[in-house]
């Protein structure tokens, strides 16, 4: 089957393709080096919408190239580079019709159709050059990799392969090629070490210091720098000189290395990476289309599998579903926030003072119960904006800018009297809270927006002191607030749609990724991991040691042991908030003794780290009172999942969110859990717990899952 043929009838099974073009146009190279080929990838829409290469795509590329190879055939051109519309080279493969294919064969062909068009590049008579001017990942590094000389523009904002990350390998020659060009040690972090760590992304001067790129040059006019170094090429003025590559030990080990990084952060869990490092192992050969057929390989049969489709609906639902948030209000009653309070100087009230400070760039008040504590909040504000300074992020005016809207006082009356968003972040206290408002109450103005970050206890509650509760919007950060972009926004019950609009407006501006929740115990996030840690902790009590406890989950791929999270998350916040959700849920959720034992005695986690990795502290296992109920790990692990599939079914029974998406969308952006699993549900779907436990699937058949 021709290649033209292939795409065709690969085509028919993405009808939705944003289809990429291919013109070439014709150039005379300076020094007089010849008449030269520029194939510029464009998919017609704007500047900031990236090109992609569905088959369609990649058959207006072949076309391009049944041109050029005509051209150079007949001696009319000395050379052929490809490059991208403004900003944007290319994005790599269309996913959107990757989850509804339903044969191995489909798969298959849209592996060969990439290659097959992008080995023609490496085939043409003349020389090949590459011109990164924007943006490129997956399929775009590659069709780029093909080529015989690169360039890079010292202005690229983002440049990797990031099929990993999602469930698939670089199937159009990222396995094959960059190893042999690069190294082994090198194309390992890009392949694996990158996309295991969330999606890490290149700029241009990375790009070029690996060797990715023969040259770098200035964004402003980088393709005219480009042709005038493709011309030196041609002419013999530049040589490009390029390192040799260890075939030898160097390269085992840097597949050895990429092995540790899997099993790190993946824990065996999810194919994909163990896939891509055994085609790199293969590559040390340097037969590049034996890579090639095994890229096609690995390619179909994890298009196939539900890693994949659980990546792609994660994806989706943050880029998606993330930024159109389920059951938000009209934006159009969203008031403006003109000046925020925030009650509270310590560390979450200041990191929240901070961020709310440089994403709206309004007047920012803290307030504490003592000068000190107001002092240290605003130095830290001052400090961080520092960092921001040193680092280059910010300059000198920008940072005296900032510092010049940050202040605190004691006095709530002077600082909140022109407020039109007061957030409070002390003591999870349902008094404390419930003081904190009825004075914030009786000095801001009557449209000021109030708002909390507790982490589980009631909105409604908190506000049924106040005059005009309606105004009480549950915020819920998670730390650190730099780095988790969820925002649970809470609705009390008496909570009207012109506060929820208002928080969700502010939610946008500080590039939050904010889903609405009912004002129930715990909201989301907290309700599931407590319940998650509860069993983690029950089978502990009742006997099973530790180390099979955490062990029983590794095969979820989560970023951190329960236990390791516990100990980030803090003991004592822990059980405060098992203890709220026992009171709600006494038949579900417990609260542990020996946790309660290991906060009494003021532990800070359950490990010690002399040794350079978690050892359990010998203090903590004399605090430990265990039965002699011993389970296996996977007698564990079923118990554990059957206990978060039975709280997630009553969740969503219970309306705490929409659907079983804003669940997901919590636990990516919320918790870290990763893209493989599509945060929960697919997995629970795939493994046949939901059936179990709930007699049945929270997804429909073909989201996060071959289509029946």
């Amino acid at each position: 089957m021709s290649t033209a043929e292939l795409l065709k009838g690969a085509a028919e099974l993405f009808p939705d393709e944003v289809v990429t073009s291919a013109h070439v146009r014709h150039l005379d190279l300076p020094y007089g080096a010849g008449r030269f080929a520029l194939i510029t990838l464009d998919n017609g829409f704007d500047h900031t919408k990236p090109t992609t290469f569905g088959p369609q795509s990649l058959a207006n590329l072949d076309i391009a190239i049944d041109q050029v190879e005509a051209e150079a055939a007949a001696g009319d051109i000395v050379g052929v580079g490809i490059t991208g519309k403004p900003f944007i080279f290319a994005v790599g493969a269309d996913l959107k019709g990757v989850e509804l294919l339903k044969e191995h064969k489909d798969a298959l062909a849209i592996g060969k159709g990439g290659h097959e068009v992008f080995k023609r590049l490496a085939g043409l008579a003349v020389p090949t050059f590459a011109y990164y001017n924007g943006a490129a990942m997956g399929g775009g590094v590659e069709v780029g990799l093909h080529c015989k000389y690169r360039t890079v523009s010292k202005a690229l904002p983002a440049f990797s392969l990031p099929e990993v990350f999602l469930g698939l390998v670089p199937g159009w020659g990222g396995c094959t090629i960059l190893p042999n060009l690069i190294g082994a040690d090198k194309a390992v972090s890009v392949i694996i070490e990158n996309s295991l760590n969330q999606n890490k992304q290149l700029k241009g001067q990375q790009v070029f210091d690996l060797g990715i790129a023969d040259a770098i040059f200035e964004g402003a006019d980088f393709l005219e720098q480009s042709l005038i170094w493709t011309a030196q090429v041609l002419k013999g003025d530049v040589e490009v000189d390029r390192p040799v590559i260890d075939r030898g030990e160097a390269w085992d080990q840097a597949v050895a290395k990429g092995r540790f990084i899997a099993d790190s952060k993946v824990h065996g869990a999810a194919p994909a990476a163990y896939r891509a490092l055994d085609i790199i192992a293969a590559a040390k050969n340097g037969d590049l289309q034996q890579g090639y057929d095994a890229e096609d390989k690995a390619l179909a049969d994890l298009i196939m599998g539900g890693e994949l489709r659980s990546g792609i609906y994660a994806f989706n639902l943050v880029q998606k579903r993330g930024k159109r948030p389920a059951g938000a209000p009209d934006k159009n009653l969203a008031r403006p926030v003109t000046k925020v309070g925030v009650v509270g100087a310590g560390l979450m009230a200041s990191q929240l003072a901070l961020l709310f400070l440089r994403r709206l760039e309004v007047p920012v008040v803290l307030t504490d119960i003592d000068q000190e504590r107001v002092d240290k909040g605003v130095g830290y504000v001052h400090a961080e904006i520092e960092k921001l300074l040193g680092k280059g992020r910010i300059n000198q005016d920008k940072a005296n800018r900032l510092k010049a809207l940050v202040s605190g006082i004691l006095d709530k009356a002077e600082g909140f009297a022109d407020a039109d968003f007061v957030i409070e972040a002390v003591f999870e206290e349902i008094g404390v809270k419930q003081q904190v408002f009825a004075e914030v109450e009786a000095v801001a103005p009557a449209h000021a927006i109030f708002a909390t970050n507790t982490s589980s206890l009631s909105v409604s509650e908190m506000a049924s002191k106040l005059k005009n509760p309606e105004r009480v919007v549950g915020f819920h950060f998670f730390n650190p607030v730099a780095v988790l972009p969820l925002l649970e926004i809470v609705r009390g019950e008496q909570t009207d749609d012109a506060s929820l609009a208002t928080a969700f407006a502010v939610a946008k501006k500080l590039k939050k990724t904010a889903v609405l929740t009912k004002d129930a115990p715990a909201f989301v996030v907290n309700r599931i991991l407590t319940r998650f840690m509860g069993e983690i902790q029950n089978v502990i009590d009742e006997g099973t040691p530790v180390e099979v406890a955490e062990k029983a989950v590794e095969p979820l791929g989560l970023p951190m042991s329960p236990l390791v999270l516990l100990e980030l998350v803090g003991p004592a916040i822990g059980l405060h908030v098992s203890e709220t959700l026992n009171r709600a849920f006494p038949d579900r959720f417990t609260v542990s003794p020996n946790l309660a034992a290991v906060v009494k005695a003021g532990k800070r986690g359950f490990y010690v780290y002399d040794s350079g990795k978690p050892e359990l502290d010998p203090e903590v296992a004399a605090l430990l009172k265990q039965g002699d109920s011993v389970l296996t790990e996977e007698q564990v692990r079923d118990r554990v999942l059957d206990a978060v599939a039975q709280e997630i079914g009553l969740m969503l029974d219970e309306g705490v969110v929409a659907e079983a998406q804003d669940i997901d969308l919590c636990l990516i952006t919320g918790a870290g859990w990763p893209f493989h699993l599509g945060g929960i549900t697919p997995y629970l779907d795939r493994e046949g717990v939901s059936e179990r436990v709930n007699g049945k699937k929270f997804l429909a058949p073909g989201v996060a899952s071959v289509p029946a």
